[in-house]
C-alpha cells in the first residue's frame, strides 16, 4: 500500500478502485490520501503538499531544513512552499516570492530550497527565538554559515523580514545540540555581553567531557540536561564521574534542566561569576 496517492491519479491508472480509496485511505490535502492504517510522518505531509501543488511547488521552511536532515522538526509543522496559490488548504503555508534558479534543488526527487534559501527563510519568516533555534539545526546538519546565508540576502533588500533575519543569522550556532541549548544560550546572550562559546572541549590530555556552552575566561560551563539524565540510570552515573572530572579541571559547571526559569538560570550564573572575581558586561536595555 502506499504511502501518499493522488486519489484521481491512482482512480485513473487502475492503482486504486474508489472503494480502496474511500475504506482504506483518508484525505491528507485536496486529492492526496494515505492508508488509513498510518500516522502521516513529516515526511509523508511534505510530499503530500509537494503532490497537491501539481508538482510544481517548491518545499520551504521548516519542511525544507528537515529535508536537509535538522532534526527536531515537529511533524505538524506547516509545510512552507514557494508557489503560486491564493487560498491553501488548512496545513500548507504558501509564498509568492521571487526564488532564483540557483536556490532550488532537489532532495528525494522533490524540488526544495537549497540550505541558504532555506537558512534565509526560516531566518526572516520565524519569531527570533524559533529561528535561531531552526537555524542553529539546520547549521549543525548542513554546516551552512551565516555569512554565506547573508550574501544570498543581498539579493532582497526589500524583503520582509530581512532586519529580523540578520539579528537571527548573527546568533545561529551549530554547536547547539537541542532547542532547549538554543534557549539557554539566548537567556545568556540577552543578558551579558560576554561571548557564549558551544562545545567546550575540556580535556587532561588523555579523558575529554564537552560542555553545552560557558564562558571561557572564567571558566564557567552551563549544561542542559534532558530527563534522560535522571530516567537512564548508566546516563546518571556517567553524570557523576564527568561531574567530577570538569570540576578537577577547573571548571564550575551549572547543570540547567527544563523546569528552571529564565531568571533562575541568570541568577545561578551571576552567582558563579561572583565566585570566580569575574565581572561581566551587562548588555544595555533598550
Amino acid at each position: 500500500m502506499r504511502r501518499v496517492v493522488i486519489g484521481s491519479e491512482a482512480l485513473a491508472g487502475g492503482g486504486l478502485t474508489r472503494a480502496a480509496l474511500r475504506w482504506n485511505y483518508r484525505r491528507l490535502f485536496p486529492d492526496v490520501y494515505v492508508p488509513c492504517a498510518i500516522s502521516p510522518s513529516l515526511r509523508d505531509r511534505t510530499l503530500g503538499a509537494w503532490l497537491w501543488s501539481g508538482r510544481n511547488g517548491v518545499i520551504a521552511g521548516r519542511a525544507a531544513a528537515a529535508l536537509h536532515g535538522a532534526r527536531w522538526v515537529d511533524r505538524q509543522t506547516p509545510i512552507e512552499m514557494i508557489f503560486r496559490c491564493g487560498r491553501p488548504p488548512p496545513g500548507i503555508i504558501v509564498r509568492n516570492e521571487r526564488l532564483d534558479g540557483d536556490e532550488v534543488t532537489q532532495v528525494d526527487g522533490l524540488l526544495v530550497t537549497t540550505v541558504q534559501r532555506t537558512a534565509f527563510d526560516l531566518a526572516r519568516h520565524r519569531s527570533r527565538n524559533e529561528a535561531v533555534a531552526d537555524l542553529d539545526a539546520l547549521a549543525q546538519a548542513t554546516g551552512v554559515k551565516a555569512v554565506d546565508v547573508l550574501a544570498l540576502a543581498e539579493r532582497y533588500p526589500g524583503a520582509r523580514g530581512t532586519r529580523g533575519a540578520t539579528t537571527a543569522l548573527g546568533l545561529m550556532d551549530a554547536g547547539a545540540q537541542s532547542p532547549r541549548e538554543t534557549r539557554l544560550r539566548l537567556i545568556l546572550v540577552d543578558e551579558w555581553l560576554d561571548p557564549v562559546r558551544t562545545q567546550i572541549k575540556v580535556t587532561d590530555g588523555s579523558m575529554v567531557a564537552y560542555l553545552d556552552m560557558g564562558y571561557d575566561e572564567p571558566m564557567i560551563g552551563l549544561d542542559y540536561e534532558g530527563s534522560h539524565h535522571s530516567d537512564d540510570r548508566p546516563t546518571y552515573v556517567y553524570d557523576i564521574g564527568r561531574a567530577e572530572f570538569v570540576e578537577q579541571q577547573g571548571w564550575h559547571d551549572i547543570r540547567v534542566v527544563n523546569e528552571h526559569s529564565a531568571e533562575f538560570v541568570k541568577f545561578r550564573v551571576r552567582q558563579a561569576f561572583q565566585r570566580r572575581g569575574y565581572t561581566p558586561k551587562l548588555r544595555k536595555r533598550s
